[in-house]
C-alpha cells in the first residue's frame, strides 16, 4: 500500500472527524448517552472509561466471576507466577494530537478513530474454554465474549488494542461468539464431538474434556437457531455450519446497537455486493480499512471463515436497527 504524505493524512483525519460529528450528532439524538456514576447497571459496556446500558446482560472484567484480559498472567492457574505479558496494547495510527494520550483514550477520541466490529466464532463451545485459550494459552484478547446462553462478558474497555483480527486491531472492536465452528465435512466426526440428536432435535453437548463450561445459565441446553445444517459459501469454499443460539441473536443486536450509540462510526450495515448480499470473502486492505460498520473475520483474512455461513447477517443488523430506534 502507497505511504500517505503528511498532508495528505491530515486532511483524511480532518475528513473522519467530521464525518464521526455528523454521526454522533445523529446517534445522540436516539442515544440516552453515558450512565452517571452513581447509577449501578448490570447491562453496561465500558467504553473509553464511560458506561453505556444495552438491555442486555454483561458481566465486565470488574466482577470476581468476570475475564480480565488487564492480568499479566494466566487466569485459571492463580498458583502459576505472573508471566508479565499483556495481551493488549494501545491503538496505533492515531491522529497526532491524540499520540501522548494513547494509553488513556477518551469516549471522543474513540468516537473519532474506531469504526469497526468484527464479528468471530470462537471454535472453543463457550465463552470460558474461548477465554482460557485467549489469556492462558495463547496470549490474546478479544474485546468482548457471548456465550452460547447469551450472556457478554467484557475483558477490556474499548480504548484498548485487542489481538484479535491482524490489520484491523487499530480500528476496531472485536467480540468472539461461543460456537464450535464450521467443517469442510457436514456431519463428520469433528461436528459430532459437539452435537447430537434427542426429541427436540439437534443440541449443542459439551465434549468429555470440558469438565466445566462456565454457562451462567443453570441447565442451559444450547440448540441452533434453525433446526437444520446450513451450508454455504466463504472465501470461494463450501462449509457446513449449525446456527447460532436464539439467545445469542438475542443478545448481539443489543451490543451492536449500543456500539453504534457510543461509537457512531461503527454504523449498522456490513459490506455488500452491487445486489445487496454480504460479502462472502476477505476485502481488498483499502477497501478494509475504509469500511465503517460490521464485519466478519473472513473479511479482514483470507485464512478464516468465521462467523461462517450460518450467521444470519441480514436479521443481526435489521434487529440492531430497531434496537437503536427505539
Amino acid at each position: 500500500m502507497p505511504r500517505l504524505s503528511p498532508t495528505t493524512v491530515r486532511r483524511l483525519g480532518a475528513i473522519a472527524c467530521a464525518a464521526s460529528a455528523l454521526l454522533f450528532a445523529r446517534c445522540a439524538s436516539r442515544c440516552p448517552g453515558p450512565l452517571a456514576d452513581d447509577v449501578v447497571a448490570d447491562d453496561a459496556i465500558i467504553v473509553g472509561g464511560e458506561r453505556f446500558s444495552i438491555g442486555t446482560r454483561v458481566v465486565t472484567w470488574h466482577e470476581p466471576d468476570g475475564y480480565s484480559a488487564y492480568r499479566l498472567g494466566k487466569h485459571f492457574d492463580r498458583e502459576a507466577p505472573p508471566d508479565g505479558k499483556k495481551r493488549y496494547s494501545t491503538r496505533g495510527h492515531l491522529p497526532a494530537e491524540m499520540q501522548e494520550r494513547a494509553d488513556a483514550l477518551t469516549l471522543e477520541d474513540l468516537q473519532q478513530v474506531v469504526h469497526q466490529f468484527v464479528v468471530h466464532y470462537d471454535v472453543c463451545g463457550t465463552s470460558r474454554q474461548c477465554f482460557k485459550v485467549l489469556q492462558d494459552v495463547r496470549t490474546l484478547s478479544v474485546h468482548f465474549l457471548l456465550d452460547v446462553d447469551g450472556t457478554i462478558y467484557q475483558t477490556l474497555d474499548l480504548r484498548e488494542r485487542a489481538w484479535h483480527a491482524t490489520i484491523a486491531n487499530d480500528f476496531s472492536v472485536g467480540i468472539e461468539i461461543a460456537h464450535p465452528g464450521a467443517r469442510a465435512q457436514p456431519l463428520g466426526a469433528e461436528m459430532r464431538t459437539w452435537y447430537e440428536q434427542d426429541e427436540l432435535g439437534w443440541r449443542m453437548k459439551f465434549p468429555k474434556w470440558m469438565k466445566e463450561t462456565g454457562v451462567r445459565t443453570e441447565g442451559f441446553v444450547p440448540r441452533p437457531d434453525r433446526p437444520e445444517l446450513v451450508s454455504g459459501t466463504v472465501q470461494g469454499k463450501t462449509f457446513h455450519q449449525f446456527d447460532f443460539t436464539k439467545e445469542q441473536y438475542e443478545a448481539l443486536p443489543k451490543l451492536i446497537a449500543g456500539l453504534h450509540c457510543a461509537l457512531p462510526r461503527i454504523r449498522l450495515e456490513a459490506p455488500r455486493n452491487p445486489d445487496g448480499t454480504v460479502v462472502d470473502h476477505v476485502l481488498p486492505e483499502d477497501e478494509l480499512r475504509a469500511f465503517d460498520g460490521v464485519v466478519g473475520h473472513f473479511h479482514v483474512q483470507k485464512n478464516k471463515q468465521d462467523p461462517g455461513p450460518a450467521f444470519q447477517w441480514d436479521r443481526v443488523l435489521r434487529e440492531a436497527q430497531a434496537e437503536f430506534d427505539r
